[in-house]
């Protein structure tokens, strides 16, 4: 089976850092691969790339996966065959990867033969794991603009209180401001509890 992977440098290193089952010929790529050879793989994942340039109709039929983790399928009204993972940094290391997929048998196939795990989830902005890091984070930086602590004890106690990889201001670092003040916008579009401290959209200004 031949998966090619389009993936920035930071992703590769996460990928290639899974255990992968060895009839399965990974090409990594950084940047989008010739229509061509796209068409000659089996399935195809791309993390990094804008997909609005991306003409799927060219590729109709294979299963394919996509980093979108703010916006949903129903949103951007993909063909089927399209399916969304968590490609944020420190997500593609994790043991179980989150699919939203209209897609579930031929996605299943994939990632069996890959030998890596997976757990649908419902097509939310965020997923799972990114909606409730990113609440986890937001909380922090309002823990954080009342004074309770200082950034540094928050993320030592969230780590030893809670077996975290990490505290939530190295994780936010990790994932990227603009990218969880993003979700965390989108998602209080609908639940007001969301909404980003202002300490949290202070770092969003510029030189931040």
């Amino acid at each position: 089976m031949k998966i090619i992977i389009i993936a920035n440098a930071e992703q590769e290193q996460e990928i290639t850092q899974k255990a992968t089952n060895e009839q399965v010929e990974l090409i990594i790529n950084n940047e989008f691969p010739a229509t061509g050879e796209l068409q000659n793989a089996e399935a195809i994942f791309i993390l990094n790339q804008n997909i609005s340039s991306i003409n799927f109709n060219n590729l109709s039929g294979k299963p394919i996966f996509i980093n979108s983790v703010i916006d949903t399928l129903s949103e951007l009204k993909l063909p089927k065959n399209v399916s969304r993972i968590n490609g944020w940094p420190g997500f593609l290391q994790r043991e179980t990867w989150e699919i939203a997929s209209e897609n579930k048998n031929e996605s299943t196939t994939v990632f069996e033969r890959l030998g890596w795990k997976i757990i649908f989830v419902k097509d939310e902005p965020g997923l799972v794991a990114a909606r409730v890091i990113s609440r986890i984070i937001n909380e922090a930086f309002f823990a954080f603009e009342e004074k309770v602590s200082s950034i540094e004890e928050i993320d030592q106690a969230m780590k030893l209180g809670t077996n975290y990889p990490f505290g939530p201001f190295e994780w936010a670092e990790k994932i990227g401001v603009k990218n969880l003040v993003t979700l965390l916008n989108k998602l209080s579009e609908k639940d007001k509890s969301y909404q980003p401290s202002d300490a949290f959209l202070n770092l969003l200004e510029p030189n931040n």
